[in-house]
């Protein structure tokens, strides 16, 4: 796989023990010293913020591998589970990275799935390498506004529910793959039952790959992913975390996939992760890359995002995680993620 040209990911500092069993804690440093650091962070949860910003339930902040900072909104601590939403697209990153180490998928050649296997059907030339950054051409609506057309609401909702790649993978073609971006939760569950289907698990024994190749190692132990009734992870939105744990799959990326020496993601994957997607002009979503977003919070940050104002966010030249859950409104998301910005910004 070759690298990109991308900002360098940091090794883990000397010293710094690493957070399998517990998080180091360590001093913090910024512009402004702690003292705006915590300003920035009581303003996420200052009452009255609501309606501007929504409501933060956690907040915690990892730099050069020890945990600098961490809030919760009253009610709330380290122990108690966070709702992914689509953070959980970036765990099904990590997961096909192990199907294509080895080798049970390729990028470049389509990955198995049933409806697009009759012969003539232009689906089939559809590559994981098109799925994984959002470009195959599929129909898919990404909506979230109830009472509007949207295909992610019937598929998580309504009659999509109890397989929930097969309702994606049914879509028909209204571009060619791989030239028009398109963010959709849909081809994240494609992805998924593919894997399930490559590795021979479903369920249960799916759920068990999941903990043996990822959350194991990584010290996670909160992680609560759903499946469909058909035994597909829900890889598109449904996998609940503690924000420390979160934190853990952040540093993991930060990392470049090595975990305490031991280089749990393919080499070169990570970089897979954090490629920029080709967009055609006028398209309205962000700067993308393989089930990450990219340069959300400065240039050079990648992050997971999930509905409701769910983020890990990465900054490689500074070595540092910001984690944040909550609630907040759709119209409330420019000023949250300004918010988000303007706090990573402080450690320039």
């Amino acid at each position: 796989m070759t690298a990109p040209m991308l900002p360098p990911l940091p090794p883990q500092p000397r010293g710094a023990p690493w957070p399998t069993r517990g998080w180091p804690e360590g001093g913090l440093e910024a512009r402004g010293g702690r003292a705006a650091v915590e300003a920035a962070v009581a303003a996420l949860f200052a009452a009255g913020t609501a309606d501007e910003i929504g409501a933060t339930s956690a907040l915690l902040i990892v730099q050069g591998g020890r945990l600098v900072l961490e809030r919760y909104a009253a009610g709330r601590g380290p122990e108690a589970t966070c709702h992914s939403w689509s953070m959980a697209k970036s765990i099904t990153h990590a997961l096909v990275g192990f199907g294509v180490g080895e080798g049970r998928l390729a990028l470049g050649r389509p990955p198995p799935v049933p409806e697009w296997t009759d012969r003539g059907d232009p689906r089939g030339e559809i590559a994981l390498g098109h799925l994984m950054h959002m470009s195959s051409g599929l129909d898919f609506v990404e909506d979230y506004v109830r009472g509007h057309v949207s295909d992610v609401i019937e598929m998580l909702f309504g009659s999509g529910r109890p397989d929930v790649a097969g309702y994606a993978a049914a879509k028909r073609l209204i571009h060619d793959p791989g030239v028009h971006l398109a963010y959709a939760s849909g081809t994240t569950n494609i992805v998924a039952r593919a894997l399930g289907l490559a590795i021979g698990a479903t369920g249960p024994a799916f759920e068990a790959f999941m903990r043996e190749r990822l959350f194991d190692p990584l010290g996670v132990e909160s992680a609560i992913p759903k499946f469909d009734a058909a035994g597909t992870f829900i890889g598109s939105s449904y996998c609940f975390m503690t924000p420390r744990d979160f934190a853990r799959f952040g540093l993991l990326y930060l990392r470049d996939g090595i975990w305490d020496g031991r280089r749990l993601l393919p080499e070169g994957w990570v970089d897979h992760g954090r490629t920029p997607t080709w967009r055609q002009p006028g398209a309205p979503e962000g700067r993308y890359g393989a089930h990450w977003w990219l340069d959300f919070f400065g240039t050079g940050t990648f992050s997971a995002n999930g509905y409701d104002g769910q983020y890990v966010i990465l900054r490689p030249d500074r070595d540092l995680i910001v984690v944040r859950n909550g609630l907040n409104p759709l119209a409330a998301a420019p000023a949250l993620e300004g918010r988000l910005k303007a706090l990573v910004g402080l450690f320039d």
